[in-house]
């Protein structure tokens, strides 16, 4: 599922984006941390990667993010399902990605994953709760950027931003999410 954004004449500015997937909400969490829903007014796309649980969500963050970009996850009922799908590929000023919830065993991942969207940049995905940033040998770049609402067996939550900018994706920064008790090392 993607929301579009009308596109002007002017030159293309950086586009910061949000990732976040498994959010889980309200079953791991009662409603995304305040850090999230800050990004995602900062974001000028969200892509959100899956497991999303609850439909408000989906409707909160449609209403509220600029553009965004989902897919349904294998937690995901019905509905989720019916009205985001299991693949969305969207073209974001040069940069062709595709969102995904499930990619497998992290073996050989990027292999597969290059084999399996060779017309793509980058990959979003989730599913794992563990935040991968790889590159395949074919270039594709592999991003997942944790949970920010249950972080299994990670120090903390977490969630991605990165840029695109001139037609490259660069600045992608994986950022924490502290839940009580929990420290970095």
């Amino acid at each position: 599922m993607t929301s579009p954004r009308p596109s002007g004449d002017k030159p293309a500015a950086p586009l910061r984006l949000l990732l976040m997937a498994d959010t889980h909400v309200p079953k791991r969490a009662r409603d995304l941390p305040a850090e999230v829903w800050t990004e995602v007014d900062r974001a000028d796309v969200v892509l959100h990667a899956g497991d999303w649980v609850d439909v408000s969500t989906l409707d909160r963050l449609e209403q509220r993010a600029r553009r965004l970009v989902g897919v349904a996850g294998n937690n995901d009922g019905p509905e989720l399902h019916a009205r985001l799908g299991e693949v969305a590929r969207v073209m974001l000023a040069g940069v062709r990605i595709a969102v995904v919830h499930e990619t497998g065993q992290a073996g050989s991942r990027n292999e597969r994953m290059a084999q399996a969207y060779p017309d793509v940049d980058v990959l979003v995905f989730g599913h794992s709760h563990i935040p991968w940033d790889a590159t395949a040998c074919t270039g594709l770049r592999l991003l997942n950027p944790g949970s920010p609402t249950d972080r299994r067996r990670q120090p903390a939550g977490s969630y991605m931003t990165a840029t695109i900018d001139d037609g490259a994706l660069s600045d992608v920064e994986l950022h924490a999410v502290l839940h009580r008790g929990a420290t970095v090392p």
